[in-house]
């Protein structure tokens, strides 16, 4: 039997070479590659400046932080996205609000958000499911609107320098998408990567956080404070210190420990240099994906590419028309059984227990609810074959009309 892995990374000697030099360096953590990173990955982007931390996670969390937000306040997040998006609210001790998403591409509503803004909206927090960017322009005009404007209240002088709603994107997995011929994190305040082990670019664990604020605010100040943050709030990182020749340094505040360190950043410096490559090679796998599905009425192809957005091409998400939960999983069931492993991205806050003991219910979220349902993510990594992917579409063609049949229903 064939067997087709989900997302393993890509790992040669390439990689191999490049940790193994920084075993050899005497310098494993946070140090040059970790801040040669930043630059590779700020010309990639093209923001002012970059902090890589050791996930997207505590680099979203960082930012909430640095922003100020804190009880009583709220930060819009979509219903549909992983659990990190509203955990590191949770941990601000904010309250995350969560809206439905578009039938089209699993991108949230925006008609919904600007709905749920209120004067205790402090952050909106766009996520960009499975690369594909979200309308990043309309979301730029919603939070610059008068009336959004107005209503507005800041707790502190970062918000009142910035004096409307922050936008922080859940970017863990868009490094790469673009908006308008622009990169999609452009469009934000804060845009925040993950290089975790199945991302399209990896350091096995990790993140990048994009900073983006209006020229009013001074960017290298916004790194020191990151940083700052991300090393138990001492003013001064190992680097530093080693360069001054000097041990002297100081706690201000009480900081995280979220820094990468040099061994993962080698990881990463390999990736970036040809993530031009990995991007082709993932298009590739989506258009053969979805040439292959198109004939088939039962499958809703994914949407990543339109007229404004190009996606990043992380997560191929088939939705599979008429089909119930449970059948769902029947077919799942069924395509794991012939040796191909398939996922599913993601299930929706309000299912998870945590939330739901809050009080959310999926009923509130029905395009998000409709879509989990039906959702398979197909492998995508770099070298999966052609070959694979046929294997692949005939293997789960094969146990959609399997569990069709069953069911009595048409499976052309």
């Amino acid at each position: 039997m064939k067997k087709i892995p989900f997302s393993p990374p890509r790992m040669d000697q390439k990689i191999v070479d490049e940790v193994a030099d920084t075993l050899w360096s005497g310098w494993i953590t946070t140090g040059p590659k970790t801040k040669k990173l930043e630059k590779k990955v700020e010309e990639m982007v093209q923001v002012p400046r970059v902090l890589c931390v050791n996930s997207a996670t505590s680099g979203m969390e960082l930012v909430l932080r640095w922003l100020g937000v804190q009880e009583g306040d709220e930060v819009i997040v979509p219903a549909y996205t992983y659990c990190a998006t509203a955990n590191v609210v949770v941990h601000c001790g904010a309250t995350p609000v969560m809206v439905d998403m578009i039938q089209e591409d699993f991108t949230f509503d925006l008609a919904v958000v600007e709905k749920a803004i209120t004067s205790k909206t402090k952050v909106i927090m766009p996520v960009d499911i499975g690369g594909m960017p979200v309308h990043y322009e309309a979301l730029q005009k919603l939070v610059h609107k008068n009336e959004v404007v107005k209503l507005f209240s800041a707790n502190n002088n970062r918000q009142k320098q910035l004096g409307r709603i922050a936008i922080l994107a859940d970017a863990a997995h868009s490094i790469g998408a673009f908006y308008n011929n622009k990169s999609a994190a452009t469009f934000t305040d804060f845009a925040v990567f993950s290089f975790h082990a199945v991302k399209n670019l990896t350091t096995a664990e990790g993140g990048a956080i994009c900073i983006n604020l209006p020229s009013s605010f001074d960017a290298d100040e916004i790194y020191k404070s990151l940083n700052t943050k991300s090393l138990h709030g001492q003013n001064k990182d190992a680097m530093a210190k080693f360069k001054d020749n000097s041990w002297e340094y100081d706690i201000v505040e009480a900081g995280w420990k979220c820094n990468m360190p040099d061994i993962l950043a080698s990881i990463g410096l390999v990736e970036i240099d040809r993530y031009r490559e990995t991007l082709k090679r993932r298009k590739e796998i989506f258009d053969l994906y979805n040439n292959l599905l198109s004939k088939f009425e039962w499958a809703e192809l994914p949407v990543f590419e339109d007229d404004t957005r190009v996606s990043s091409y992380h997560l191929y998400l088939l939705r599979i028309k008429n089909v119930s939960y449970t059948q769902r999983n029947q077919i799942i069931n069924e395509i794991f059984a012939k040796g191909v492993s398939v996922n599913v991205h993601y299930k929706p806050l309000p299912l998870l227990s945590v939330y739901k003991n809050m009080g959310y219910q999926m009923n509130d979220y029905p395009i998000a609810k409709d879509a989990f349902d039906r959702v398979i993510t197909l492998p995508v990594y770099f070298d999966l074959t052609d070959e694979d992917i046929h294997h692949v579409v005939d293997t789960v063609v094969q146990s959609v009309n399997l569990i069709k049949s069953h069911n009595n229903q048409p499976t052309t």
